[in-house]
Formats: C-alpha cells, sequence, structure tokens
C-alpha cells in the first residue's frame, strides 16, 4: 500500500513536490495501522506518503522534503532504531516520531537513544498523534526560523558554534550528533550551573520523558568519548553528584 498525497519521487502517484502542506513519512509495516493513520492525516492538513520496509523507509526518509518521520519499530529488512540511527549518523534532522507496541522503559529509551524526537506507544489516540506531530513541526520551524545571531563560544582549545552547530577542540571538528551538539551548547552557554538530567532532556528533547533520564546518561558519555582527552576523568563536562551535569566553571 503507497497511498498518499505526491511528494516522494519513489513512486508513481507521489511524484509532484508542489503540495505545500506538511509532508508525513509513515514508516509502518501493518497495513491496518498504516490505513488508520492515511485517513486521519492524508486531508487538508497534511500530505502524506507511505513506506512498508525499513530499507524502502530509511531512502525515502532521506529525502528532503520530508517535515516529520513516524516511524514504527519492528520493520522487515531493516528496524526503526537502525533507520533512526542512520539518519542521525547522516546529518539528517528531520523530527521522528517513534511508535513501538511495547511501553516498556527499554524500547522508550533505546528510541530516544537512537535519535527519535518523541515516542508514542500503540494503541495510540489519534488525537494525540495530531498533537505530538504538531508539536514537533512547531519545534522544527522554530528552529528553523530562529535568525537571532548567537556568539562563539571558546573555552581553550575547544570551540563550539550554535550557527553552524559544530564543535571543535584543537581546531579539528567533532563528529558529534544533534542531540550530542545541544547538550554541550546548552551546558557550555552556563559554566557552573547543574543541570538536572529532566531539564536536559527539556532543553535538549523538547519533552518531558519522566523515568527516562538516564538516556541523559548515555548521551553524556557518548559525548565524552569525543570531547574529552580522558573520558573518565574529565574536564569539560562534569558530574555534580546526586544532581545532575554541569560544564566545567573553570574550562
Amino acid at each position: 500500500m503507497q497511498h498518499g498525497s505526491p511528494f516522494l519521487r519513489a513512486h508513481p502517484h507521489e511524484a509532484s513536490g508542489g503540495d505545500a502542506r506538511p509532508r508525513i513519512l509513515v514508516i509502518e509495516d501493518d497495513p491496518d495501522v498504516a490505513e488508520l493513520i492515511r485517513i486521519n492525516l492524508s486531508n487538508k492538513e497534511y500530505a502524506f506518503a507511505h513506506r512498508a520496509d525499513g530499507l524502502e523507509g530509511l531512502e525515502a526518509a532521506q529525502n528532503p522534503q520530508v517535515d516529520c518521520i513516524l516511524l514504527d519499530v519492528a520493520l522487515p529488512g531493516m528496524d526503526g532504531y537502525q533507520i533512526a540511527r542512520k539518519l542521525r549518523e547522516g546529518g539528517i534532522q528531520t523530527p521522528i516520531l517513534m511508535l513501538t507496541a511495547r511501553g516498556d522503559e527499554v524500547d522508550t529509551v533505546t528510541g530516544l537513544e537512537s535519535g527519535a524526537d518523541d515516542y508514542l506507544t500503540k494503541p495510540f489516540r489519534i488525537r494525540e498523534l495530531q498533537a505530538r506531530i504538531r508539536a514537533l513541526l512547531r519545534r522544527n520551524r522554530a528552529q528553523e526560523s530562529s535568525t537571532k545571531p548567537t556568539p562563539t563560544l571558546r573555552y581553550g582549545d575547544l570551540e563550539i558554534d550554535p550557527q553552524g552547530l559544530w564543535a571543535s577542540k584543537r581546531g579539528e571538528r567533532l563528529t558529534l550528533t544533534n542531540k550530542e551538539f545541544r547538550l554541550l551548547h546548552t551546558l557550555a552557554k552556563q559554566p557552573g550551573r547543574t543541570w538536572t538530567r529532566q531539564q536536559l532532556l527539556r532543553e535538549v528533547w523538547g519533552q518531558e520523558f519522566h523515568g527516562y533520564e538516564h538516556t541523559v546518561n548515555s548521551h553524556i558519555n557518548r559525548l565524552r568519548t569525543k570531547l574529552e582527552d580522558e573520558p573518565a576523568q574529565p574536564q569539560y563536562v562534569l558530574t555534580s553528584w546526586g544532581q545532575g551535569y554541569r560544564f566545567s566553571e573553570d574550562a
């Protein structure tokens, strides 16, 4: 089933890019779920495209016309976690709403750590799905339309450019994911301030994820691996024991 408003060229019925509505790509192998989403999204508010296979979904998700991705976890060919990870590693920051059939904490954390921006457990209410999509699109538009100049931060041999979304150390670019960069910038713009894990989830992920604070720990550990000379003895991103994390006030 490849229904939808035309914005992806891989299929004859999705060939035109002239539609101005937000473009939603659904990667879901359950035809009933995909049809339910199509009926409720493919209207005057959204354009819609669907892929039922993970590999086809990954290819379609790389299209710059896609504004939001609804991504199932269990897919043939490639699972949703792998798709999200490959998109983020490739520098594609299209908002991802992960759809999971299970509500287990480990599934949610894995989705967030793979690069998803939000998650929704099946079965879900259509109104909640629509609200989550609107929130992701609104947040993405706000980030894209922000034109206020933000100064480059420099701490010794570390340089952080919020406009270009990159950081370098000793003149060499760090290979940071979007979430890792946003964590670093959030901490570095206020040296010495301790951020709780929940505060970082709100600031970086833009949502309340109660009970999933340890996804912050995983991202911090990966950030330290790329940033610190000795990750076990960090000089920049420090732990405030029992509270959260801070950027070194001595940096």
